[in-house]
């Protein structure tokens, strides 16, 4: 198979629209959110709330209109999505069965298959309590005896997360970022309750990994299905990338300027194509403005920005420093980069003060290559902010520390 070529614009455009962040929000309400996060392949969730929590923020970038309560109504009220997994991901609920050919391996959880090992009359305790009382949370047990994990601090909360690491329980709700738990059947539509095969689950994460990253270096496949905790030998990779090759699933791709193979889905190789003639896919048109039109502020762990890649897409030095001491810290807590157009050009650092309402930018840095002179980057920069302002519940913004003076007068206007 001859591999194609693409430029680095080429590249970094496909990227950012296959995860639905450019050209534009194309989906829209609460039907959206389903739209995009099935668009996306996963959604990752974090509990931080310092101006909206990291899922909320991902979401207002890629649905016009978004309420943070769509999440939990397509997740919990319609059964659409779980949640799963060490590093925490919403997924599509058609993924449960492959997730489980992973849960009969408990080699891939060795702590928690010895805490199961070692308490049984705990998790029995748990799964009898669900059984006859319903969804609980870690609250409502008071447990047997003290632990030190940061899973929790009672045994009975270590039996919760093994059971559902386990999938024997499963997510029924969430009372804000906390955790009630059902038994798998209660919660699971009838359609899902099955359990795929290994070579099953290998074939849709092979596949699912490579939508989810849109390009992913041919040599980080392997080490990228542990997005979706699968583990494979070096000849096993080998083999799997070779009959999906050989099947016409994966092609591959050059990047201009990197010396590295890297894979795409051949299902993508159309958008691929028409974004290099230098038009824009049909399916990808924005239902409202562009990223030109306004900015979008993207998420701490956005999978186009976060783990690195931020510097690999973009060419932007992306850290996010919320687990850094505060003099280790470059810029702040919880800084967002600016998406403009197709490029990140700026990042600030915003925080939501609840008692007085206001937005608050306790700072704001440009690049080297952001238009701060131009007038429709300012307009691009006070229409995105006033936009978070009010996702956010804001009824006012301090932007008195985003410089230079002439750009914090010029926004001001739509911050009123």
């Amino acid at each position: 198979m001859t591999p194609i070529s693409i430029s680095k614009t080429t590249f970094k455009r496909f990227i950012i629209g296959r995860q639905g962040l450019w050209p534009g929000r194309r989906f829209a309400g609460k039907d959206g959110v389903a739209a995009a996060i099935r668009n996306s392949e996963a959604l990752q969730l974090d509990p931080l709330n310092v101006v909206a929590r990291s899922q909320e923020i991902a979401l207002w970038g890629r649905v016009l209109d978004f309420r943070p309560e769509h999440l939990y109504q397509v997740a919990y009220d319609e059964r659409q999505f779980f949640d799963y997994g060490g590093g925490l991901f919403f997924y599509p609920m058609q993924d449960f069965p492959y997730w489980r050919a992973g849960m009969q391996h408990p080699e891939l959880y060795p702590r928690w298959t010895k805490f199961v090992a070692d308490h049984p009359e705990v998790l029995t305790q748990v799964l009898e309590a669900i059984r006859e009382r319903g969804p609980l949370g870690n609250r409502d047990f008071e447990g047997n005896q003290a632990v030190k994990s940061y899973r929790g601090r009672k045994d009975t909360a270590l039996a919760l997360y093994s059971l559902w690491l386990k999938g024997e329980l499963m997510v029924h709700h969430r009372q804000g970022f906390d955790r009630y738990y059902d038994l798998r059947e209660r919660v699971l539509p009838p359609q899902h309750d099955r359990i795929a095969s290994d070579q099953e689950a290998l074939d849709r994460f092979s596949r699912k990994v490579v939508a989810f990253l849109g390009l992913t270096r041919e040599k980080r496949w392997p080490r990228n299905l542990l997005f979706f905790d699968m583990q494979v030998s070096p000849e096993q990779a080998k083999s799997q990338l070779a009959a999906l090759y050989e099947q016409n699933v994966f092609t591959k791709v050059n990047v201009e300027g990197s010396k590295e193979d890297w894979v795409a889905l051949s299902s993508d190789i159309p958008l691929l194509e028409t974004i290099a003639s230098g038009e824009i896919p049909s399916a990808w048109t924005p239902l409202g403005p562009s990223t030109l039109d306004e900015v979008t502020f993207l998420a701490p762990l956005e999978i186009v920005s976060a783990r690195g890649r931020a510097k690999e897409v973009f060419g932007f030095d992306y850290i996010w420093e919320v687990y850094k001491p505060l003099e280790l810290r470059r810029w702040g807590y919880y800084t967002l980069p600016i998406l403009y157009g197709d490029n990140l050009v700026a990042r600030l650092d915003p925080k939501l003060e609840r008692k007085t309402g206001t937005l608050k930018i306790n700072g704001f840095w440009l690049e080297d290559n952001a238009p701060a002179d131009d007038s429709s980057f300012a307009d691009a920069l006070g229409k995105g902010l006033a936009r978070f302002a009010a996702f956010v519940g804001a009824r006012q913004v301090d932007a008195s520390l985003i410089q230079p003076q002439k750009l914090q007068d010029h926004i001001q206007k739509f911050l009123k």
